[in-house]
């Protein structure tokens, strides 16, 4: 049983990272194609949004596919259902990509979700955040694997679509060696990520927060540091720093969270998030800039290692699939937002609008957050 446990636990993460890898790499691959054709920053905000937006639907429909198919079936259907898509952004035009990212985020949200509860139930025990920020460590190294690939390779010809399309195939090699855990497909019932909301607001609202930053940098900070004066290839290296410090203080923030009250820490996540994204105009054209980018990554990545860990301990089974597709939809609803804000700031500020602007919201979330604590105690 418990050799079985940790191959399903190695088996889930395997498969996840290498998707991350995939979807770090386009992110920014689209993004710079883009810029290079001379979309405007809004539009290029308007395209990064339609992925979101797929992950918002899967909210609705990956629960009721798991209980119908089977977790299994169901997430290697959508790593293969991702491959032919990566490959059909090459051959397609830019127009095409708004309908195409909308396919690509429900496939990329029914892996992340069904992948993601497979993790959060095999890393039950008194270590679960620790094990989960390992997970979220690793995850966050292969998506910045993903614009340091851009770095080498270029961003021209079908190579990085087709090294893209080859690693999502590769993913569904580990995905095999799970087995089904029957009490994730409950026969009596799936709730939906709107029956599930009510159930963890404020898990859901650090999500949203996390997704916020996480949409708005993928689909931005290669395109900001190219505003300011960076070439491609260094500008993609800025968002590998960026995601890069997702892995460095994972670990001692799940540490944090096992032995402190996982809403401090969280919290205590988010004035770090806002402190260093003010700081990254500030910080730009000196070598601060990389350790700033850095600790950012590290502080927004550890809300959802916190806000993960939490659903673990509190709900398992249908209950848990169901959370982890909340995730997915309020992942998507935050990224959409961050992908208009990013765009928007740009247009209307200038590149130092998006730090800025993630910085305000972030302080914005923190002030909400102290008044609603003092409304309490009154």
């Amino acid at each position: 049983m418990l050799s079985q446990r940790f191959i399903n636990l190695a088996a889930a993460i395997a498969s996840i990272v290498v998707f991350g890898f995939a979807l770090g790499l386009m992110f920014p691959l689209l993004s710079l194609l883009m810029e290079r054709a001379g979309v405007s920053a809004e539009m290029i905000g308007y395209n990064t949004a339609m992925a979101p937006l797929g992950i918002l639907l899967a909210g609705f429909i990956v629960p009721r596919l798991v209980r119908r198919f089977g977790s299994k079936l169901v997430v290697i259907t959508a790593a293969w259902i991702a491959a032919a898509i990566v490959l059909s952004y090459y051959f397609t035009s830019i127009p095409w990509w708004f309908a195409l990212r909308v396919l690509h985020g429900l496939a990329v949200s029914t892996l992340f979700s069904i992948s993601e509860a497979w993790i959060v139930k095999f890393s039950a025990g008194s270590y679960r955040t620790r094990i989960l920020a390992i997970y979220t460590s690793i995850l966050a190294l292969s998506f910045g694997g993903g614009p340091a690939l851009i770095s080498y390779v270029g961003i021209d010809g079908i190579l990085p679509f087709a090294i893209g399309a080859g690693v999502l195939i590769a993913a569904t090699v580990p995905m095999y060696l799970v087995r089904e855990p029957p009490s994730l497909e409950d026969p009596k019932a799936a709730l939906s990520a709107l029956a599930f909301a009510p159930k963890a607001p404020i898990l859901l609202m650090a999500v949203g927060l996390f997704a916020i930053i996480d949409a708005a940098n993928l689909g931005f900070l290669p395109v900001y540091g190219v505003k300011k004066g960076m070439d491609r290839e260094t500008a993609a290296l800025v968002l590998t720093a960026f995601i890069v410090g997702n892995t460095i203080f994972q670990l001692p923030i799940g540490w944090l969270a096992d032995h402190y009250p996982k809403r401090k820490v969280m919290a205590g996540c988010a004035i770090v998030t806002a402190l260093t994204s003010a700081l990254i105009p500030l910080s730009f054209g000196s070598i601060l800039l990389w350790p700033v980018l850095l600790v950012c990554g590290a502080a927004s990545a550890g809300i959802y290692t916190v806000a993960l860990s939490e659903l673990g301990e509190r709900f398992s089974g249908h209950e848990l699939v169901a959370g982890t597709a909340s995730f997915a939809t309020v992942w998507g609803l935050g990224a959409i937002f961050g992908a208009l804000l990013g765009g928007w700031a740009f247009e209307s500020f200038g590149p130092d609008g998006l730090p800025l602007s993630i910085a305000v919201v972030f302080a914005l979330f923190i002030g909400a957050v102290i008044w609603r604590q003092r409304m309490r105690r009154l």
